[in-house]
């Protein structure tokens, strides 16, 4: 009997054992998946959906394409191996499908693959990728977009050289306002052109020729036109988002604008009965934010309908619903990301929350979503839980058809996710945030308070799921992350109030917001710390100029001198033209009293800077600027260069983990014990 007792107790200890959990480590950024582009078959029966993973041998992010049920039934992959298999598009009868991948050579091409064999064929093998991939609506022909070199003109005439001799390559010749791009490099000459191609193969022929780039094309419902947004403007590098909607016909090749606002017109979707046209954009008026709206007008051309005027939320993805009498669309409250439908008079209701989960870093909004002819809609399920899984929307109840990281999340213990407002002291105008505890949070006990800050800055955090900031707090911290003035989901009045004005109140806004997390009772106010990428970065060097209460910071990727910026960045006249009232050496003054370089003197807080050695969008100068300076003003100081990183840094999974790595070595360094 003694023998029974011991091997019960030894069972239920063992139990125990195996269901305690663990905090987050940083080898867990390779085990971690989330859903993304899913796809709803025409008739509404099966979804196909890309699944994401990361192979911890390459440090690669790869992905394959999987296909299931809408009632969660057969959830199958339809390609595997360690590749990219992405942007799998259905042809209206549902019987085949197009994507893209790498699977063979590293090279991404054009497959098609018959979903009742799954015989896959190479579709387009060229030297460039193509993208933006639409079927005509007897499923017989494919549009698409591929970029076309062009070899650069060059002024300078190099004398021959002697046969045999070895010179330095030749000088690059550059005439275009825009030559490099963020995680592009330095542009070769070209642009994206539009093609069609056989469903059944053959040579793609090219349609377009000129020297702008086109977007992606879609289908009259004949198949004799194609419909594109474009900037074909002359002036298009000084007037960057003033783009039009343009009919190309496809027997003789003619394009056409049938859209003149002055502002951007994009993303256009043609209606079932194929005689009107959607589209998002807004009246320009050079503010640093504006909203994108929804659009309808004749596919023949006129004056377009304004459908969102009483909707001050950015409309996203727009399609159409089956009967042509509304459009599903995209947007983000608060934070949120939700799917709605709008009817033709403009009545909008909201059908599925929840939207995102595919930021793996940090937690900004995010999703996608797609319908089918039934009204069924698949979308990505986010949460501050767990990043994006499956789920199926059917008209009246929602189904969660994956839990991707179930097998990681069955041994690791996340900090739990609250919800806050606080008024600015500034206004008293109401700030929204979000508050992570620690794992093993004991609310006797006090904990070092992290505020991190999103970039944009227009742009949006929410509930979302985050391994960035989950492994901050599984080392120990409170982590407190905000939406100040100047977020995007508030509306359009809240997002402008930084307009020319940026940074200056945010500042407020987050600090209020971490004095009500220390009014909790629950934070040591002798160890907070700050942290922020991209205008993040800017706003936490604003910040440890304006205060010395944050024992450290951590400045990532970061804007310190405007004036420099808006020269050096990847697109200069829009930054000049959207962020600022006048070019630089039109009003300095006004460029360096928004430059966190100005406050460099009051600066005492150690501060690290961590950005991409090619990083075109904030380029590493900034963060050599400011490092230089603190150094000359004798404050402890560090700078981590990622090799290989352009802004987003995280482009390989070593690579966020070294972010969070750099991130937590300094500020455990700071931290008191």
């Amino acid at each position: 009997m003694r023998n029974i007792y011991l091997l019960l107790f030894l069972a239920v200890t063992l139990s125990g054992w195996s269901q305690k959990k663990s905090p987050m480590e940083l080898l867990d950024i390779f085990d971690l998946e989330y859903i993304s582009d899913p796809q709803v078959s025409p008739d509404g029966e099966r979804i196909i959906y890309v699944r994401n993973f990361k192979d911890i041998m390459t440090d690669k992010n790869l992905s394959n394409l999987w296909m299931v049920n809408a009632d969660g039934s057969q959830n199958r992959p339809l390609t595997t191996g360690n590749q990219r298999d992405f942007a799998p598009r259905w042809s209206h009868d549902g019987k085949k499908i197009v994507f893209r991948s790498n699977m063979k050579d590293d090279k991404t091409k054009l497959y098609l693959m018959w979903l009742d064999t799954r015989e896959i064929h190479t579709l387009l093998n060229p030297p460039r990728s193509a993208s933006g991939v639409s079927w005509s609506h007897d499923d017989k022909q494919l549009a698409f977009t591929m970029f076309v070199p062009k070899k650069s003109k060059s002024i300078i005439t190099m004398p021959e050289k002697p046969e045999g001799a070895s010179w330095a390559d030749a000088p690059k010749y550059i005439d275009e306002m825009n030559y490099r791009g963020d995680g592009q490099g330095y542009l070769k000459g070209g642009n994206d052109q539009i093609f069609v191609i056989s469903a059944d193969g053959g040579s793609p022929r090219q349609l377009t020729d000129s020297e702008y780039d086109h977007g992606s094309p879609v289908w009259s419902k004949d198949g004799s036109k194609l419909y594109f947004s474009a900037n074909l403007h002359e002036e298009h590098e000084e007037e960057p988002l003033n783009s039009e909607i343009y009919e190309l016909t496809l027997n003789d090749g003619s394009v056409k604008a049938i859209t003149s606002r002055k502002g951007p017109d994009r993303s256009p979707a043609l209606s079932p009965d194929g005689k009107t046209l959607a589209f998002t954009g807004f009246d320009d008026r050079y503010q640093g934010y504006q909203l994108s709206q929804l659009y309808t007008m004749s596919a023949e051309g006129g004056e377009p309908r304004l459908l969102t005027a009483d909707f001050d939320r950015d409309i996203e993805d727009i399609q159409w619903a089956a009967n042509g009498k509304g459009l599903y669309f995209q947007y983000t409250d608060r934070g949120i990301t939700k799917v709605g439908h709008i009817t033709l008079d403009g009545k909008v209701s909201t059908l599925v929350e929840n939207l995102g989960g595919m930021s793996i870093g940090r937690p900004y909004s995010s999703g996608s979503f797609s319908g089918a002819e039934d009204g069924t809609l698949a979308y990505t399920l986010g949460g501050s839980e767990h990043p994006a899984d499956l789920a199926v929307f059917n008209g009246k109840n929602t189904r969660r058809i994956t839990r991707v990281n179930e097998d990681l999340f069955s041994y690791r213990n996340l900090g739990k996710v609250e919800e806050l407002t606080w008024k600015s002291s500034f206004d008293q105008r109401e700030v929204q945030g979000w508050l992570i505890y620690p794992p093993d949070y004991d609310p006797a006990k006090k904990y070092p308070l992290i505020l991190e800050i999103h970039g944009g800055p227009f742009a949006s955090y929410g509930p979302e799921f985050t391994a960035e900031l989950q492994l901050f707090a599984a080392s120990g911290y409170m982590v407190l992350y905000t939406n100040p003035r100047g977020s995007t989901s508030y509306g359009e009045e809240f997002g402008n109030l930084i307009h020319h004005d940026y940074p200056n109140h945010d500042y407020e806004d987050l600090i209020s917001g971490v004095d009500a997390v220390i009014a909790k009772g629950n934070v040591d106010e002798e160890q907070l710390f700050v942290t922020g990428g991209s205008g993040g970065g800017v706003l936490t060097a604003w910040i440890v100029g304006k205060t010395d209460r944050f024992r450290a910071a951590v400045v990532a990727k970061p804007v310190i001198n405007w004036y420099s910026f808006v020269l050096y960045a990847d697109n200069p006249a829009y930054f000049s033209k959207y962020w600022f009232p006048s070019k630089p050496w039109e009003d300095p003054e006004h460029y360096m009293k928004r430059s966190p370089l100005s406050y460099v003197g009051n600066v005492t807080t150690p501060t690290m800077l961590l950005t991409g050695e090619e990083d075109y969008r904030t380029p590493i100068a900034e963060s050599e600027q400011y490092y230089a300076a603190l150094k000359l003003q004798g404050v402890e100081s560090a700078m981590v260069r990622i090799p290989g990183a352009s802004h987003g840094i995280a482009g390989k999974p070593s690579q966020l983990i070294a972010k969070v790595a750099a991130i937590l070595a300094w500020f455990d360094k700071y931290k008191k014990e």
